[in-house]
């Protein structure tokens, strides 16, 4: 069978030792980071960009996303031990797990987070597998018209999913399009929106913008409250289950998996969206219902089986159809462009050594991340302690390399301190930073791709409509908007948004 053939070219791939050492240093950064309150994967992956440009494709991007999925993994560890989610999609597992750990038992949540995501990470990189090729094929079916409506039911479905106000979720998602036609048009070599600097007559380079936005204006609010954190205990043991637990995670595991597998192939969904809804599906349906809040187990497995799981099948419109499905994947398009690789489906046919390698890699890091996990969780328990005032000024030092190592520029380190200093005063007016950065990303394409559609109709705006595929993802584009517009929705939406402040 051709899968076969296909996943041993990835091992032939990932199993290099070179490969294997990126996966390895991903992972490990991942977990750290993940450990870390206030960094975070998008904070650290646009830090790490710069450092890209003299890897293999290969290898960066294997590194990179071994970041992204390992720091679903090492946000468990302050959510159960100190109720300080290292990563937002943590925030669920700290509920029980940290009732968990007041009770003595915090090897067993530790232990069941670290078995429950590497089983949610084994099925969703099977699935990565299987479902990758037959719609990266489809996807080469796909003609400029479609790729366009494919983009706008994508950034509608970012702010759809988005939390807090839709307006202002809107607002972002234009901002980062304006932001995205700033430079010379390719077209008529006309400057746009460029204010006479020659700095810009190249575009704001997407490195500058999450640097500043996720690294700079992280650092800035991280600041105004450095938390904090009391250990429940040093020393951590007992981390072996009993046959009892097992029985009790297996159902919440598998279904933390599927939900979270489904979930992480929708726009603007991923590891965060599907842990949220595995908890409240799990409180639901589970016989031990009445324990959850009080250091239910299951509400440990189903959270970490879901964000591993969604983690991962974010990875399949990022790699077949070139749309982010959420900011790190935005990320991940952007390493993509700097190494010179076009993202979309032409990957797969083009390259696809580095299609199957990095799928590959992805189980791989999956072992690395159980055998990294529990037995260092000394190391992890360290790290915690460490104080943030001690923490920003590497970070920060880090940025300002980073981003002047891009063109030897002084204008781009002052270009990224705006963005931070923007980055900040979005999280002070309640402004999600993500939707802008998909907007940036996504916008330049789907101007290339609205201009190809109507060149090849003779300018026909009816093109979008009368192609069944590009109508069908605009009707549901419109419909999406339309639900998520109705006052009671709106409302719902706000509300929740409030709460979880």
């Amino acid at each position: 069978m051709e899968i076969f053939a296909n996943l041993a070219l990835g091992l032939d791939t990932a199993f290099t030792l070179t490969n294997l050492m990126y996966c390895l240093i991903g992972v490990f950064v991942g977990t750290a980071v993940g450990v870390l309150p206030g960094l975070g994967p998008v904070a650290t992956i646009a830090m790490l960009l710069p450092a890209t440009f003299g890897l293999p494709p290969i290898s960066s991007l294997i590194m990179l996303a071994g970041i992204y999925y390992g720091a679903q993994y090492g946000g468990s560890t302050t959510a159960i031990l100190v109720n300080l989610p290292g990563e937002s999609s943590s925030v669920v597992t700290a509920i029980d797990g940290y009732q968990m750990a007041r009770q003595g038992h915090a090897g067993k949540a530790l232990a069941t987070a670290a078995l429950g995501s590497f089983f949610a990470g084994t099925v969703a990189t099977i699935l990565l597998a299987l479902f990758a090729p037959p719609l990266a094929e489809l996807a080469l079916k796909f003609g400029p018209a479609e790729y366009f409506s494919l983009m706008v039911l994508g950034l509608v479905a970012s702010v759809v999913l988005a939390s807090g106000s839709l307006l202002k979720a809107i607002g972002m998602v234009i901002l980062g399009l304006l932001l995205g036609l700033v430079g010379t048009d390719v077209n008529s070599g006309a400057a746009r929106y460029t204010f006479d600097m020659p700095q810009l007559a190249d575009g704001i380079n997407f490195v500058i913008v999450a640097m500043g936005m996720f690294g700079i204006g992280e650092i800035i609010r991280n600041l105004e409250h450095d938390e904090s954190r009391s250990l429940i205990m040093k020393k951590v043991s007992g981390l072996m289950l009993t046959r009892e637990d097992f029985k009790r995670i297996i159902a919440p595991v598998l279904r933390g998996t599927l939900l979270g597998s489904a979930l992480g192939i929708l726009p603007g969904g991923g590891a965060m969206l599907a842990s949220f809804a595995s908890y409240s599906v799990e409180k639901k349906v589970s016989k031990n219902a009445a324990q959850f809040g009080k250091g239910a187990i299951e509400g440990v497995a189903a959270p970490e089986s879901a964000n591993n799981a969604g983690a991962q099948t974010s990875f399949i419109p990022m790699l077949t159809l070139g749309i982010p499905s959420n900011p790190v994947m935005a990320l991940m398009i952007g390493a993509m462009i700097i190494q010179g690789i076009q993202p979309g489906p032409a990957v797969m046919t083009e390259q696809p050594a580095l299609f199957w390698g990095l799928i590959v890699s992805m189980w791989i890091g999956n072992l690395f991340l159980v055998i990294l996990n529990l037995p260092m969780i000394g190391l992890w328990v360290r790290m915690i302690m460490v104080p943030y005032h001690l923490l920003y000024p590497g970070i920060l030092m880090f940025c300002a390399i980073g981003v002047f190592s891009l063109n030897n520029a002084e204008f781009d380190v002052w270009l990224m301190a705006l963005f931070g200093l923007f980055g900040y005063a979005c999280a002070k007016l309640d402004l999600e930073p993500a939707p802008m950065l998909l907007g940036f990303i996504i916008g330049p394409m789907m101007e290339e791709y609205l201009r190809r559609a109507l060149l090849l109709s003779h300018s026909d705006p009816t093109v979008f409509v009368t192609r069944p595929i590009s109508a069908t993802m605009l009707v549901l584009a419109a419909a999406a908007l339309c639900v998520v517009l109705s006052p009671s929705l709106r409302k719902k939406r706000e509300e929740a948004f409030h709460e979880d402040d």
